[in-house]
């Protein structure tokens, strides 16, 4: 760590106040980030972390407090008043133009002379510049949608340093990468940090809090309620923190008791939307009272698999059976009266209507039941009726079944779909990326609830990048590699075995 104790600050935040509405979103916040450190900042989903932060980046005003510099206070209006103030942000979804070049994206508002062509090749000294100091090569010619997200996340990361930026703000920033593309993000950080620049580390996960930072901060509903030095805290310590009642973070499960099989997948083939083939002759069973994990790199045909067993995309050929009917080809509201129930990988695109008020979302794709209404009108009260029993059951907050779903915090967004899919009874659950982007609270109440489903008979197919969640909740892990079952382990098996198999090398 090369921060200088004697210097000031890089950042002092002091009484902060921010509202929207009824919602205290920051309550007197107080922040001091060191120059030359890595500064965590953990908490639940809604506990404030992101407005803080946008605040700082003037995407908002606060309502009262004090942002300070480098020991000046200043005033953020803007992102541009922050990027002047040397500081930069990468988003959680990253602000970049798909069909431009790294250089034209790096450069975009910053062009400097009205030819641009000085200031084109002036700029692209400057990246390769940066790039060889940071260890943050990438091909400036390369179209953005053509990179891969972890080189797209480095792009972001130029694009600040290239403006001047000495505090580098990430959100989330390891919720789209694969574990050696996140390991590479922390060489990056660590070689920023070791040339003097201030990183803040938005995020949930207590593995890459300890992993990387110098210094963390918990907030808790809109409060900081701890600063710790990283090397003076534990993860059990911090997960206490951020909830405020004792975390059990590994999953709580008896051995299972396989029954019957309820899916059965026969050398399936699919195709993705361009034609290339994702899934290519996979074979496997899940049977009634057991969890079946398939582990892989993203990109390696998970997510086309789970849209054929779910009627979302139609296979190129094979077979795939629920409780011995073949359902090839079948739609998801047909799959749904066959006692399926799916958990989507994208929320927002698959799983919620984010302009639709909570209750409407909380009955959606079973919204013809006999429950909900009669013909094509549906019951309101009804719906509301319902989603306040699954509100409480879920812990889902705020508890307002009559706001929008865009409103909820991500992990309360997750609930919402988990409770409605769950909630339905079904007997063969399929689940993707059950915990993305969700706080450790919500982790471990969503991970007992897929555990309550195996031991109440139910089959669960699970595919997450996560491999301790994949390890902790699966009895069975298939590992897919090029749209391939590459072999079958126990969730014994070590983490190094199988991420040489999530890479092609091991079987």
């Amino acid at each position: 760590m090369s921060s200088n104790p004697s210097a000031a600050p890089a950042i002092q935040l002091i009484g902060i106040e921010k509202k929207f509405g009824a919602v205290h979103a920051n309550k007197n916040i107080n922040l001091t980030v060191a120059k030359g450190s890595i500064h965590g900042i953990i908490g639940e989903n809604g506990a404030g972390k992101s407005t803080l932060m946008s605040i700082l980046y003037g995407f908002y005003h606060a309502d009262a407090g004090e942002i300070r510099v480098n020991g000046a206070p200043i005033r953020i209006p803007d992102s541009q008043a922050a990027i002047n103030a040397g500081i930069g942000m990468v988003h959680q979804h990253f602000m970049l133009v798909e069909n431009f070049s790294v250089l034209e994206n790096v450069i975009l508002g910053v062009e400097g002379g009205a030819l641009l062509g000085k200031g084109v090749s002036e700029a692209r000294s400057a990246l390769k510049r940066l790039e060889a100091d940071y260890g943050l090569e990438v091909d400036p010619d390369a179209i953005i949608e053509e990179l891969p997200v972890g080189l797209q996340q480095r792009v972001e990361i130029l694009k600040a340093l290239y403006r001047g930026a000495e505090v580098l703000i990430l959100d989330e920033p390891t919720g789209v990468l694969t574990p050696a593309e996140a390991d590479h993000l922390f060489k990056i950080l660590g070689v920023l940090r070791d040339q003097g620049k201030t990183i803040l580390l938005i995020t949930h996960k207590l593995r890459e809090i300890m992993a990387i930072t110098d210094t963390v901060s918990v907030m808790r509903r809109g409060e900081m309620v701890a600063t710790r030095k990283t090397a003076e805290t534990t993860v059990e310590e911090l997960a206490e923190l951020m909830v405020g009642r004792r975390v059990l973070l590994r999953v709580d499960k008896g051995p299972a008791n396989p029954g019957d099989v309820v899916l059965s997948v026969r050398d399936l083939v699919v195709k993705d939307n361009r034609g290339v083939t994702m899934v290519d002759g996979v074979s496997f069973d899940v049977r009634a009272g057991e969890v079946v994990g398939i582990a892989g790199v993203a990109g390696n045909g998970q997510s086309e698999l789970l849209e054929a067993i779910t009627g979302i995309r139609k296979p190129t050929s094979g077979e795939i059976l629920i409780h011995g009917q073949p359902v090839t080809g079948f739609d998801a509201a047909r799959l749904r009266t066959l006692g399926l129930g799916h958990i989507p990988e994208d929320r927002h695109r698959m799983g919620l209507v984010l302009k639709f008020e909570e209750s409407e979302n909380s009955v959606l794709g079973y919204h013809r039941a006999p429950a909900y209404g009669k013909g094509m009108a549906l019951d309101l009260n009804a719906c509301r009726e319902d989603a306040k029993r699954k509100i409480e059951k879920y812990d889902i907050r705020p508890p307002n079944c009559r706001l929008k779903t865009a409103n909820f915090s991500g992990g309360n967004q997750q609930k919402i779909v988990v409770a409605r899919e769950i909630e339905n009874d079904p007997s063969l659950l399929v689940v993707g990326q059950p915990t993305r982007g969700v706080d450790i609270g919500a982790i471990e109440f969503i991970h007992r609830r897929l555990i309550a489903m195996r031991d109440a008979g139910k089959a669960v197919l699970l595919v997450s990048v996560e491999l301790d969640e994949i390890r902790s909740l699966s009895d069975r892990i298939l590992v897919m590699f090029a749209g391939h079952v590459v072999g079958e382990k126990s969730p014994e098996t070590g983490e190094q075995t199988l991420g040489l198999m999530m890479a092609g090398i091991a079987a």
